[in-house]
């Protein structure tokens, strides 16, 4: 098993286990032996929405396309559509999130899952491939968060 890494948005730790695999829109995936994987958000992408207070399903469980809107988030920083990272069938919602979305915050890795899914996982990154994606766009997405801290105080 890989081990484990960290991605360090300035001075706060963004963690990565080595056993999940990622995917480019910050979703983790927990390939399942059955053939079904469960997928949530990476400790980044929690770290950039800050405080999920509402979480809603777009869709039934059923057949997806890559980048299908599947539900809406609202966060602390934004509000946006929810959007499948692979095409395949959605077996099931997380809907405990659906009564308190802040599962996510605080047990991202664990009951703060999103949904379960069956298809083909092997375009997913490893966590070393999903570290360097990270790097490669670390300076862009701080140059954007900068813009929206400089535009909130205008």
């Amino acid at each position: 098993m890989p081990e484990s890494l960290t991605f360090m948005m300035g001075n706060h730790p963004a963690p990565l286990p080595g056993d999940l695999r990622y995917c480019k829109n910050h979703m983790w995936c927990r390939p399942g032996a059955d053939g079904v994987h469960t997928f949530g958000f990476t400790a980044y992408a929690v770290r950039l929405m800050q405080d999920v207070y509402f979480l809603e399903w777009r869709v039934e469980p059923g057949l997806v396309t890559a980048k299908q809107e599947i539900g809406f988030i609202e966060t602390q920083k934004a509000t946006s559509g929810l959007y499948a990272p692979l095409a395949g069938r959605v077996v099931r919602f997380n809907a405990a999130l659906l009564d308190d979305p802040g599962t996510i915050n605080v047990d991202g890795y664990g009951g703060g899952w999103l949904f379960q899914f069956a298809g083909d996982v092997s375009a997913t990154l490893d966590v070393d491939a999903y570290h360097a994606h990270l790097a490669a766009g670390w300076e862009a997405t701080q140059r954007m968060i900068k813009g929206q801290i400089n535009a909130d105080t205008d």
